[in-house]
């Protein structure tokens, strides 16, 4: 029966583990002075030698010629342990076996003796799905084990362990292999299986196996099944890396502001039965690219895709400014969080897809960054004149001034006589103002609190409250809060007031960042 690669060729002593030196060495150094700790926490991420190194350090410390802290793999005890008749070493799957019996069991096991070999070993893997009661029962024979029972425990998540399993453990952190060591190894067992491999394609291997060595021997197993020379362009194919032009497509619809065939291809991936959710991961991956071809001098390094491909970010990331991949990057991660959650995932893709071909749709300081970068980018590439710039930007603003000017309420002023200049000739101050705020205190806390700091003043039956405070005009608005003011003063004074804001145009202006900078422009070009 054929045997896949990951499994035919895992390593059978320390030295043939790649790119975990720091631990093979310690426990070879371990293994031949006898100086072994009687609990083991192997740590790190998927495919880097944890259950590989467990079950080398159980044949190590029972191989009866070890060599140099290696097992010999020629013994009884060392052919035992790989055929599994030895049954000293006892390998758990914490992922099935959690409960709180389940440790019961291994603790009235541990209390025999080993039946042919020197150490009972318990290999306990993903330990960190163990339950909270399972973690109490393997405390006590944790720490003080039999002198014949050693424990190696292997996890992903070692934020998951209670600090008290941690503290009876000597720890050992595998890392991430580095791609050099994958591809030496890949062209290794390449040249063993007779596999026609690459440089190129073993490399890209590597950078696509993002540092386990598991996944790179699948993947070369599975490009070895297609018969054929394995090179870059086989490599894509097997790992679903190739084909995403539509990807490239849809960046070239959200730089050229083509909201309608962003969304026309859409819907033809949804038509083609195209997840959602995926989409949006592939696009946050897709600008990531962009975003590192900007930054970056050789970003060869540091992305898995073909020299085509590469290309091709390297064409694109022109059309873009950096402040336009940070806000893009942003707004999708928002969506893909949202599409968690949200019940038709086809149009929160739409919306974002829409907000990104058309800036101006956004307001928050991302975008309106963004909108500034780009037509500084325009103006400095001559793409636009200075009077175009201002021509393009004028609908913006006004747009911008008239969403202000219907969100703020509307004062009536008198119609004769300027606001100014009446409030400036017959206004007089409210004295009575204090006590009309000791009255709200207790019958209206919200426009209470606002209006601390306020001041007042009466003219005729009209009484304006001059504040710093923009929003209490909002609350003025709510016949709510206008009519407990008004009732207060009717209480002070004796009589029924209008109430309205003072006008003060001292209170600067606020302004679209964009106008700001038009301003700049027009001035650039009065002193040229």
């Amino acid at each position: 029966m054929y045997r896949a690669l990951y499994r035919k060729w895992r390593p059978t002593v320390f030295s043939d583990v790649s790119g975990q030196p720091h631990v093979t060495e310690t426990l070879m150094h371990e293994v031949e002075t006898g100086k072994l700790s009687h609990a083991y926490l192997f740590t790190g991420s998927r495919g880097t030698g944890k259950t590989t190194c467990a079950k080398i350090l159980a044949k190590a410390v029972n191989c009866l010629h070890p060599v140099g802290g290696n097992p010999c793999c020629e013994c009884e005890i060392c052919r035992g342990i790989d055929d599994g008749s030895v049954l000293d070493v006892i390998e758990i799957d914490a992922a099935s076996n959690n409960g709180v019996d389940n440790i019961r069991d291994l603790r009235e096991e541990a209390n025999f003796t080993p039946v042919r070999a020197k150490y009972r070993v318990y290999i306990i893997d993903e330990v960190h799905m163990l339950s909270i009661g399972a973690f109490n029962a393997l405390l006590k024979i944790l720490e003080e084990p039999p002198s014949y029972v050693l424990f190696i425990l292997a996890t992903t998540e070692v934020h998951k362990l209670p600090s008290t399993i941690l503290s009876r453990c000597q720890r050992f952190d595998f890392h991430h292999i580095p791609p050099e060591s994958i591809a030496e190894r890949l062209q290794y067992v390449a040249s063993q299986e007779k596999i026609d491999l690459t440089d190129e394609a073993a490399v890209m291997i590597a950078r696509y196996a993002d540092g386990a060595l598991r996944d790179a021997l699948s993947l070369l197993d599975r490009c070895s099944a297609k018969g054929e020379t394995i090179t870059p362009d086989v490599v894509s194919a097997c790992a679903g890396i190739a084909g995403k032009t539509y990807l490239f497509q849809m960046a070239d619809c959200i730089a050229s502001h083509n909201a309608a065939d962003a969304l026309r291809l859409i819907g033809d991936l949804h038509a083609a039965s195209c997840n959602m959710e995926r989409l949006c991961v592939e696009l946050t991956e897709h600008f990531r690219n962009l975003m590192v071809t900007k930054v970056v001098r050789d970003p060869q390094n540091l992305i898995i895709c073909s020299k085509e491909d590469m290309e091709s970010y390297r064409k694109q990331c022109g059309a873009f400014t950096l402040e336009t991949i940070l806000h893009i990057l942003t707004v999708l991660g928002d969506t893909t969080a949202n599409l968690k959650r949200g019940l038709d995932r086809k149009i929160e893709t739409e919306m974002a897809v829409l907000r990104l071909c058309t800036p101006s749709l956004s307001t928050d300081p991302d975008a309106i960054l963004r909108r500034v970068a780009e037509l500084e980018r325009k103006l400095a590439s001559g793409t636009v004149s200075i009077q175009n710039a201002v021509e393009t930007s004028a609908p913006i603003i006004e747009e911008k001034q008239e969403q202000v000017a219907q969100t703020q309420p509307q004062i009536p002023q008198t119609a004769d006589v300027p606001a100014e200049q009446a409030q400036q000739t017959t206004s007089a101050l409210f004295r009575l103002w204090p006590e009309v705020l000791l009255i709200l205190k207790e019958t209206s806390k919200p426009i209470s609190g606002l209006l601390v700091g306020s001041t007042a003043y009466v003219s005729d039956n009209t009484l304006r409250i001059k504040s710093n405070n923009a929003a209490i005009a909002q609350f003025l608005a709510l016949p709510l809060y206008a009519g407990a003011i008004q009732s207060a003063v009717e209480k002070v004074s004796g009589k029924k007031m209008h109430i309205e804001m003072y006008d003060t145009h001292t209170e600067e202006k606020k302004t679209d960042p964009l106008e700001n900078l038009i301003r700049k422009i027009d001035t650039l070009q009065q002193r040229k």
